[in-house]
């Protein structure tokens, strides 16, 4: 499914916030990326609610990534 979805996002690449070039691409979704590891760090003595938040960081994320 994961690879489905990411295959299906760079097939629609061009209809996202993503059109300011893949070096702009790659530091806005690695920050996203860092921070929602940061995130499930910071939550690790429980961590359903880690990984639940990190899952909610990087989607949050990534969607104002794409539309702003």
């Amino acid at each position: 499914m994961r690879i489905a979805w990411v295959a299906w996002l760079a097939g629609h690449i061009d209809q996202f916030g993503y059109r300011d070039g893949p070096l702009r691409f790659a530091i806005g979704t690695g920050a996203v990326l860092v921070t929602a590891v940061l995130v499930r760090l910071a939550l690790h003595r429980n961590r359903p609610a880690g990984v639940a938040a990190a899952g909610l960081v990087c989607a949050l994320g990534v969607g104002w990534l794409a539309f702003h």
